[in-house]
């Protein structure tokens, strides 16, 4: 199989299955520059399904480091307002969205930490309308990655460009189900694979999680009338899309103020594009009370002064150490894969599927203007259920499930 037609396998999974695109239905795509190629095969698939219109958005890193570098400072305070504004009415009027994600991990290296923070912070406040719909996925959405030169560099940085950028398509097509026979088939599969484990899970009705691991001792309790979700979605327009591809994991909410222990992460985190490392922090009746890092601690410390949810969890989710992207061996330094190699968490906002009858902050769901993941998980980590009565049943034993 060719490059070309595996790139055009990519699109029409992503249309068919991620997204999902209905007819009828307006697409709104948001892109590195770089994916243009895999925009258009999107696009022709998208068209083939009876999209009405397919509107892109393109993203340059070289211009987004162009501007910690030579704008005003004042000017860090600013977003475009009028863009998430426009973006959340035609989400709201039913619009599709699907995002590809490719950027360097490393674009902002240098750049000022004070800077970044108060960017991140503009924008967040500035998406929040765009972002509610699609956290409680009042519209079917997807994201999927594009293996751009910054990115595979970052990953592979030993080997020459055109190399690195083999290799990184390589592991996206292989965790993207590209190379299977039927990829179409084997998503469903997959879907209904993590939907039978989330069944077993509601089952259980566990009060709260206990992680145990190197640097690790977290129990998570989990938000009254919590729901596991994991694959596949119904949106609330009734259509059925798969966010995350790939995807490996189960999640559910935890309560906002029931979570106590030290956790330290097990692979870095990048954000905003801007690399953090060896995190490590100690929470108290929900709230991080103590936070470190080995590297890029002065922008996780700004993350986590967003706003007051910034601070504690919105998501806690399970994943196998034995995921396809797990034995992929690779770093990728990008959230949508290493966090489907690993358990982890997410901080800030709760997403309303994670609970009967959608987020009620009475009930733990947390509130924020922002979501982000980092892992948790490895070959070395328990996992423990634990009851209301305080009874304890195994649920992972060095990284695998045992439920």
């Amino acid at each position: 199989m060719t490059q070309d037609e595996k790139l055009d396998r990519l699109a029409k999974i992503a249309v068919k299955i991620g997204v999902n695109v209905q007819k009828d239905q307006e697409l709104i795509i948001n892109a590195p520059i770089e994916a243009r190629a895999l925009v258009q095969r999107i696009a022709a698939h998208a068209y083939d399904a009876g999209a009405t219109l397919v509107v892109p958005f393109f993203a340059d890193d070289v211009i987004q480091r162009t501007r910690f570098i030579h704008a005003d400072d004042e000017s860090f305070d600013f977003a475009p307002v009028w863009l998430f504004e426009a973006m959340a009415k035609s989400v709201g009027e039913g619009a599709a969205v699907l995002t590809i994600v490719g950027s360097d991990p490393m674009l902002l290296a240098g750049c000022d930490a004070g800077r970044i923070g108060r960017a991140q912070r503009a924008t967040a406040a500035a998406m929040k309308p765009v972002r509610n719909l699609i956290s409680s996925f009042a519209t079917n959405w997807s994201i999927l990655s594009f293996a751009t030169p910054g990115w595979a560099r970052s990953v592979f940085p030993d080997e020459m460009p055109d190399v690195a950028v083999a290799k990184l398509w390589e592991a996206i097509f292989a965790v993207s189900r590209v190379d299977q026979p039927d990829p179409i088939a084997a998503w469903r599969d997959h879907a209904a694979s993590l939907l039978d484990r989330c069944d077993v899970l509601n089952a259980k009705r566990f009060a709260s999680l206990r992680f145990r691991g190197p640097g690790t001792d977290l129990r998570v309790g989990l938000a009254e009338g919590h729901l596991w979700a994991g694959g596949a979605v119904e949106a609330r327009n009734g259509t059925v899309c798969l966010p995350n591809m790939p995807t490996e994991e189960v999640f559910t909410m935890p309560h906002k103020m029931m979570v106590e222990g030290t956790v330290s992460a097990t692979k870095p985190l990048v954000h905003g594009g801007a690399l953090i490392e060896g995190i490590s922090v100690r929470f108290e009746a929900g709230k991080i009370v103590e936070a470190h890092a080995s590297k890029g601690e002065e922008v996780f410390r700004a993350l986590i002064g967003t706003d007051e949810g910034a601070s504690r969890l919105g998501e806690v989710a399970l994943v196998p150490d034995a995921s396809p992207v797990s034995r992929s061996g690779l770093i990728f330094r990008n959230t949508l894969f290493d966090e489907n190699a690993a358990c982890h968490i997410a901080l800030g906002q709760a997403l309303a599927l994670n609970m009967e009858g959608g987020c009620d902050a009475a009930r733990g769901a947390n509130e924020s203007l922002i979501h982000v993941d980092w892992m948790i998980g490895s070959d070395a980590i328990d996992v423990d259920g634990v009851t209301a009565s305080g009874a304890v049943e195994p649920v992972m034993r060095a990284g695998a499930f045992v439920i």
